[in-house]
């Protein structure tokens, strides 16, 4: 268990930064530097707590992460441009905040005269369009130069690439997660089960771009922060990068779209549209390290993450 430790979350008002300041908050002083651009923390019952500090900020201001990381034990750097809408968009500023707010992020830790940890947050977008059982030592695929999503995923690579070269060159002790297809009650943005169990709850028509074949392993956000904090305690994970995600969970768009409609008793039809932009079309992970070396394990099926996600939910719509 961490306790009585200072950690820093950039990203922290979002979706999963949020979550897991939620799960430190009681034993550890969490600040959370965030631009509030994403903004989860608002609605969790512990934003007022007195170990939370949140300061309003941009990772891309080099002197204001280092000020406001001063005194920090333990980083987890969640802040990112992410979200294929958003994006496509703004390939721009999602390599900048992605790869220079990162080495900003990493450099500041460096200079910490104490650091135990630093958790750098990635993507499942680095195996490209074809990934199944896909391994950390698998190699990363970033899809042709000029199409837009896959800034993203050339941005979390060089990211993947700096931490590494930290721990490697510097000794900072890094670690980084891949997550794949995370979901769950704050979540906020652009996610396909946050969007179908909204829409199934009000009965109105579910969207899918493309024919819904697509293949997902989807994993309920509390798996996702045991993961994060095996990989902050872990003395085996320093150095080395982790996917985590639930690879029983799988399924196709269609079927998850179908499966939101039983298990929500919904009425919803089910409504394809034309899909503009490259995807994903197989994601399913090997977590096969992250249970050696950490122990990790998801423990949420897919329904009763539906089924938790809409007990939210449903309270705010």
């Amino acid at each position: 268990m961490i306790e009585g430790k200072t950690i820093f979350i950039t990203g922290g008002a979002g979706f999963i930064g949020s979550t897991l300041a939620g799960r430190l908050v009681a034993h550890n002083r969490v600040v959370i530097y965030d631009n509030l651009s994403r903004n989860t923390l608002q609605d969790q019952p512990f934003r007022d707590h007195p170990n939370l500090r949140l300061i309003q900020g941009d990772v891309l201001d080099a002197a204001h992460v280092a000020a406001a990381m001063r005194g920090a034990d333990i980083v987890v750097h969640c802040a990112a441009i992410a979200g294929i809408d958003t994006v496509i968009k703004s390939p721009v500023t999602t390599m900048r905040v992605n790869m220079i707010g990162s080495a900003n992020v990493l450099e500041a830790a460096a200079g910490l005269p104490r650091c135990d940890r630093v958790v750098c947050f990635s993507t499942s977008e680095v195996f490209g369009q074809q990934a199944f059982r896909s391994s950390e030592t698998d190699n990363a695929v970033m899809g042709k130069v000029g199409e837009a999503r896959w800034t993203y995923a050339v941005s979390k690579v060089a990211e993947e690439h700096l931490a590494i070269a930290y721990f490697q060159e510097k000794g900072l002790p890094t670690t980084i997660v891949r997550p794949f297809n995370v979901y769950g009650p704050g979540q906020v943005g652009e996610g396909a089960l946050r969007t179908f169990v909204i829409r199934a709850l009000r009965n109105d028509p579910i969207e899918i771009h493309g024919d819904g074949t697509q293949i997902r392993a989807w994993c309920y956000v509390d798996d996702m922060v045991d993961g994060v904090l095996l990989a902050i305690e872990h003395p085996r994970a320093v150095g080395e990068s982790f996917n985590i995600g639930n690879q029983r969970a799988v399924t196709t768009i269609y079927g998850l779209a179908n499966t939101v409609i039983r298990v929500l008793d919904s009425r919803s039809p089910v409504v394809f549209t034309r899909k503009d932009y490259a995807d994903v079309e197989l994601r399913v992970p090997s977590v096969r390290k992250a249970k050696e070396l950490l122990g990790f394990e998801a423990k949420i099926d897919l329904e009763e993450g539906i089924r938790r996600t809409a007990a939210y939910y449903r309270t705010r719509i």
